[in-house]
């Protein structure tokens, strides 16, 4: 931004102009947000927030300030200069190089941005500093408010420990475990076994799923102490760990509570949380299919009684885990706005951002318990930059070359920071979005996310799309039969994506080969006109061969209009559409039912990617005689891997255990990788000697690297 400002009417009305496209997308979301979207011209907050924090949380908090009034201030990394919230703020403060500790965990720098731009207050979105103490310390030495509780509630909360403690003294459910800190591997050993297997490595002062580890006897124990503290240093710079019995097969629900500094408090109902990788969340929902009207009140009034035992002002949420037979352990308070604050936001209609920034500011509750309502059904989607072909999702980077959002969809929410051109890069949380829809019924919210899903357009990135929409549409998370345990229940050998039944896999090669004809009748014009005049007309029926998979599949088209008519391993097919193929989606009717693909990539020799059902799928198409010919081409050997061990992801190498001329046994550790906060143990498949290394800890490296060669 300019060092010399412009008058403030002025100022405001240029970017105002200038970010239009950003504000639009503010108000297209508030039309579909179902919370209030109307602030009271009465009460006066404050005239300058400071977010300190990026991405979609960042955007999501300057939203509801521009309906406020508030002027807002963004800070961020020198790569982040060109995001979503930057553009979005009023101001904004450079406050360091990528690295998180270098810039958005940098306290000195953000604490410079505060004073430099007199912001009044400070919002902390979640994860970074939202729930540091000594952050809140020297804002509130700053005479600035922070925009969540004090710091005794951060300090009692934030502490795993101490909170479990408090947590019995309030009366609230707790699980049993070691209520100290586990110092050593050995330690945390007899801690183990005296608790009985399996039990939770966590860390302290964690959350978000870092610092998080199951252990099922002695080894596990060992290795988990081991990376739940590294990934704790990592993350919150506080090492500490405690363990506790795992619960297992339980569900993750938790209560939304909200309270002020006058000593009331309120729980806002619970969000479903159970559908996790790797601890960390997928897909939520309110209310939840489990609780009936007595759990949920018992679970409010237990979340609200642990609110009043720390003071806490702000919202807060309290997280539980759930068994069988309905008995539900407090696991843990975030002392912040939780990622998944947008299902609450829609069933209730309030604006928790809001609610947090007039806690803040000293007002009272508006509401008392009778007035919060349940009203309908809500389901989000952690929309994530990954490859869920990889244990449920390793993190891809790349840039959006391609970017749409299903905002043109009734009921639907995307909270996102990015835009097209955007970079998804190694340094910061992989998520693309929050995309959140909304029914009257569950049955109805469900229907609206598989919709949204399939009109979300995102190239340049591999993504989760595919694992979301597997999930949302299973008859075990249909009917309400989940648990922490879903994904590798339901998918113990790893995701592979949608399998096709027998009528789908014809709906997939009907709609390939009418793509193709599309495609070539298309190429044989020019602004309307044959592009050879004494060519003869189009014809209406061809003989094709489409591949897919290991199949071939002989197939006849015929073309009426813009109806295609597929003959195809016994079945007809009819397939009715646009055919815009300048569009990154393709609307079709296929045998009288509607259908939403993508066209990822086509190619002149036949080769085409379809989104279908979620799943990317690659087809080739060819003419009768170019598949007769094809079948005289040489196959490529495939390259022989067995040997050489590569990143699945990109990240920075922590740690090389081998060198050449060492021998290695199955399943032993060669080297760690670490991406997004989270560190990844790579080892050998099979007993092998080590030829060569080809990296070294503190490098960088990319999907596919060559990281170990084995003899």
């Amino acid at each position: 931004m300019a060092a010399h400002r412009l008058s403030p009417s002025l100022d405001r009305l240029l970017t105002s102009v200038k970010y239009a496209s950003f504000r639009s997308r503010c108000c297209a979301l508030h039309c579909n947000a179902q919370y209030s979207t109307v602030s009271s011209p009465n009460e006066k907050t404050f005239d300058k927030i400071l977010i300190a924090n990026r991405g979609e949380i960042a955007c999501r908090v300057i939203k509801t300030c521009h309906k406020m009034g508030i002027r807002t201030v963004a800070v961020h990394s020198d790569v982040d200069s060109s995001a979503v919230h930057v553009k979005m703020a009023d101001e904004a403060v450079c406050v360091g190089p990528a690295p998180t500790n270098k810039s958005y965990l940098n306290m000195d720098a953000i604490m410079g941005a505060v004073r430099a731009t007199e912001a009044q207050a400070v919002h902390p979105g979640y994860g970074f500093l939202s729930e540091n103490k000594e952050f809140a310390k020297r804002l509130a030495a700053e005479g600035v408010e922070f925009i969540g509780p004090d710091t005794r509630a951060i300090q009692a909360m934030g502490d795993k420990i101490e909170s479990k403690l408090i947590a019995k003294a309030a009366k609230v459910n707790v699980i049993p475990g070691y209520d100290g800190v586990v110092k050593t591997a050995e330690e945390a050993v007899k801690i183990s076994q005296d608790i009985g297997y399996p039990v939770m490595i966590k860390a302290s002062a964690g959350g978000g799923g870092k610092g998080m580890r199951i252990a099922w006897n002695d080894e596990e124990t060992r290795e988990g102490f081991r990376f739940s503290s590294q990934e704790a240093a990592s993350s919150f710079g506080d090492d500490r760990l405690l363990i506790e019995k795992f619960i297992d097969n339980p569900r993750h629900i938790e209560i939304q509570v909200l309270a002020d500094k006058h000593g009331n408090a309120l729980w806002l109902n619970e969000r479903e949380c159970s559908i996790q990788r790797r601890n960390q969340k997928v897909v939520e929902e309110a209310p939840s299919t489990f609780l009936d009207p007595e759990t949920r009140r018992a679970m409010g009034e237990q979340a609200v009684q642990l609110a009043k035992a720390v003071q806490y002002s702000s919202a807060g949420t309290v997280e539980f885990l759930v068994d069988s037979k309905k008995n539900f352990y407090f696991l843990e308070m975030n002392t912040r706005l939780q990622v998944e604050h947008p299902i609450t936001e829609c069933i209730t209609g309030l604006d928790l951002v809001e609610q947090m920034i007039r806690v803040a500011k000293g007002y009272q509750l508006q509401y008392k318990q009778k007035d919060i309502p349940i009203n309908g059904w809500a389901i989000e989607s952690r929309v994530y930059a990954e490859d869920p072909y990889k244990s449920f999702g390793l993190p891809s980077i790349g840039r959006l070359s391609q970017y749409q959002e299903p905002l043109n969809l009734s009921n639907v929410r995307v909270d996102s920071g990015i835009q097209e051109g955007s970079d998804i890069s190694i340094y910061y949380d992989p998520m693309i979005s929050k995309l959140v829809t909304y029914g009257a019924t569950r049955a109805e919210a469900l229907a609206k996310m598989e919709d949204a899903l399939d009109n979300y357009v995102i190239r340049g990135v591999t993504h989760n799309i595919p694992l979301l929409r597997e999930i949302i549409t299973h008859p075990r998370f249909i009917s309400g039969d989940i648990s922490t345990s879903f994904l590798p229940e339901v998918y113990p050998d790893g995701f592979k994506g949608h399998q096709l039944e027998a009528e789908q896999r014809k709906e997939l090669l009907a709609t390939a080969a009418a793509l193709y004809i599309t495609a070539q009748l298309r190429s044989q014009r020019l602004m309307g006109n044959l592009r050879v005049s004494s060519s003869t007309m189009d014809c209406s029926h061809w003989e094709l061969c489409v591949e897919l998979d290991e199949g071939r599949h002989n197939v006849e088209v015929t073309k009426s209009g813009n109806v295609y008519t597929v003959e195809v391993d016994g079945g007809t097919v009819e397939v009715n559409g646009q055919w815009n193929l300048a569009s990154p989606l393709l609307p079709l009717t296929i045998n009288g039912t509607p259908r939403m693909l993508q066209c990822l990539s086509r190619d002149a020799s036949g080769k085409i990617v379809l989104q279908y059902l979620g799943t990317s799928f690659k087809v080739r198409v060819l003419s009768k005689l170019a598949a007769q010919l094809n079948s005289f081409m040489p196959e490529k050997v495939p390259e022989d891997t067995s040997s050489l061990l590569r990143s699945p992801m990109p990240g920075s190498v922590v740690a090389v255990s081998v060198k050449p001329g060492d021998t290695v046994a199955e399943g032993q550790e060669i080297c760690v990788i670490e991406a997004m906060k989270m560190q990844n143990s790579l080892t050998a498949a099979r007993p092998a000697k080590v030829k060569s290394v080809h990296c070294k800890p503190g490098e960088t490296v990319g999907e596919g690297d060559l990281l170990v060669e084995l003899e």
